[in-house]
């Protein structure tokens, strides 16, 4: 059966973030066409004692798609981008935005040949959701995301208008991206160490995790991205401030045994090193073990 996108906007993938930005519009009277791999009757978000179910169905064909929609929401992983090709060819046209809600710095890169026709805005999401066992999504924050200030994410920024999610138009959108690469970059200590935030504050932790906050800030600015000398204990201080058992996606895909995100929060940071002849010992150790926890055998 043909599906007509009559809603205008579609969340690709409805994971964490992509549930969390559904419940935002649906919340508002603008409830999106749901894409996914898993066939599902709806998707429900917790937040504080609040509950808020959207109604699907999960569509999961993309053959099903007759026509593009105006608005696409990129949720799912970086890891899952080629897999989600035949999607963006059915929703994109040369009319669509497509709006990447993915960690690192390289969403233009990765997403654009999938869909050449459309616009495709990179974002950087600051919120805390949480994927629970039984399905459901828990949201352990307010909902920011920050975009480019371009025409193209205007056409987001209208979109999610009057809902929970704030829109930051940034003019310094590059900074913000790594400065949440820095702070991603850190989370896959998580991952190796099967450790949640708790562990930040033991003082062997924070020494290093401030460490490899300096070589990431290195290499950032290397790349010409203005940083200040604050940012790595900024960085620090948030993750010192979550609660003690606040995980982070990588140490959930970790834990259940998923691919990691090691590249594109990680490996990145030697890659760009190396091209700027900066040295990255803690990137050299962190990065093969997050690898070989990822894709490794045995």
């Amino acid at each position: 059966m043909t599906t007509k996108a009559e809603a205008g906007v579609a969340v690709l993938g409805p994971g964490a973030i992509g549930t969390t930005i559904a419940a935002a519009l649906h919340e508002v009277g603008r409830t999106p066409l749901l894409c996914g791999r898993t066939p599902r009757d709806s998707l429900t978000l917790r937040d504080r004692g609040r509950l808020v179910v959207v109604p699907g169905p999960v569509q999961t064909d993309p053959a099903g798609i007759d026509r593009p929609v105006d608005l696409v929401f990129l949720a799912v992983k970086a890891t899952q981008t080629a897999a989600a090709a035949a999607w963006l060819a059915a929703l994109s046209g040369p009319d669509t935005v497509v709006c990447v809600l993915q960690n690192g710095i390289e969403q233009l890169e990765s997403v654009t040949p999938h869909c050449p026709q459309a616009r495709v805005v990179p974002a950087v999401v600051w919120f805390p959701a949480q994927a629970q066992a039984d399905g459901s999504v828990h949201l352990r924050g307010n909902v920011r995301i920050s975009l480019p200030d371009t025409s193209a994410s205007q056409v987001v920024a209208q979109a999610l208008k009057g809902t929970r999610c704030s829109v930051e138009l940034a003019s310094n959108f590059n900074a913000l991206a790594w400065r949440k690469l820095m702070q991603n970059a850190v989370a896959g200590l998580m991952a190796l160490t099967h450790r949640r935030a708790g562990m930040f504050n033991r003082s062997d932790i924070s020494r290093l995790t401030l460490d490899y906050l300096q070589e990431c800030l290195a290499v950032a600015r290397a790349e010409g991205v203005e940083l200040g000398d604050e940012v790595p204990r900024a960085i620090l201080d948030t993750f010192q401030a979550f609660p003690a058992d606040m995980g982070t996606s990588i140490l959930t895909d970790r834990e259940a045994g998923r691919p990691l995100e090691w590249d594109i929060r990680n490996g990145i940071i030697a890659r760009r090193g190396r091209v700027h002849g900066i040295a990255t010992p803690i990137s050299d150790v962190l990065v093969p073990l997050l690898a070989a926890a990822s894709d490794g055998a045995g």
